[in-house]
């Protein structure tokens, strides 16, 4: 008997590459469907994460948004949360990365706005490119590239909690100047929490630090 395959929203997803999708909706058991504002990317569904209407209602069990939301104004912001919380089914999670700006000043204070902060695919990355988009593709015409606000990790589990998600972790990665965050449309169990902390984040998050942030309480979560 076949096994019926969870459905990923992939947004912003760009032109097709099977490595743009995060491990672990690679895995056997997960469809892509994929969304993007630009029609010359061939998406699935050509729309705007501020409008997913051609997206229905609890009709998709994860989204996934890699270096998306600061391309939008920060007023746009709320609109696309929301958007990716509608269409997630009551058990979906969205999970989503972007610029870290705290990591980026910081690296700004150490080394300057221009000088090259890390070798990318793309080339050298520079603190404006993370701020203000990747400039090279932008003197192209891309303006797509442009980023337009940002996020500390503060900001962002603030931002998933305005937006009705019933339980967010986010995780600051310094090192490659990111945010991560998983933000669930429900709470979820104490297994599943775990479980998707260990596929999804990029750094060991141990267990002893987790017990003490996951009290009783079970408040929304930023790791430093």
């Amino acid at each position: 008997m076949a096994t019926t395959k969870k459905t990923v929203l992939h947004v912003g997803c760009g032109g097709y590459a099977p490595n743009k999708l995060h491990p672990a909706f690679r895995a056997p058991g997960w469809h892509e469907i994929r969304l993007d504002i630009d029609a010359g990317a061939a998406p699935d569904i050509v729309a705007s994460i501020t409008d997913m209407a051609p997206v229905a209602d609890d009709s998709v069990d994860a989204v996934f948004s890699s270096h998306n939301l600061e391309h939008l104004y920060p007023h746009e912001v709320p609109a696309a949360l929301a958007e990716f919380r509608r269409v997630l089914g009551a058990d979906g999670f969205a999970l989503v990365t972007m610029p870290d700006v705290q990591a980026i000043a910081e690296c700004i204070l150490a080394r300057g706005l221009t000088e090259t902060a890390y070798i990318s695919g793309l080339g050298p990355i520079t603190p404006m490119d993370m701020l203000y988009g990747f400039g090279p593709a932008m003197v192209q015409g891309n303006l797509f590239m442009a980023h337009r606000g940002g996020f500390t990790g503060a900001s962002l589990l603030a931002s998933l909690s305005g937006a009705g998600f019933g339980f967010s972790v986010v995780q600051r990665q310094p090192a490659a100047f990111c945010l991560w965050a998983i933000a669930f449309a429900t709470q979820p169990g104490t297994r599943a929490l775990e479980e998707a902390k260990a596929r999804m984040l990029p750094l060991h998050m141990a267990a002893a630090h987790a017990q003490a942030q996951f009290g009783a309480a079970r408040e929304p979560m930023l790791v430093d």
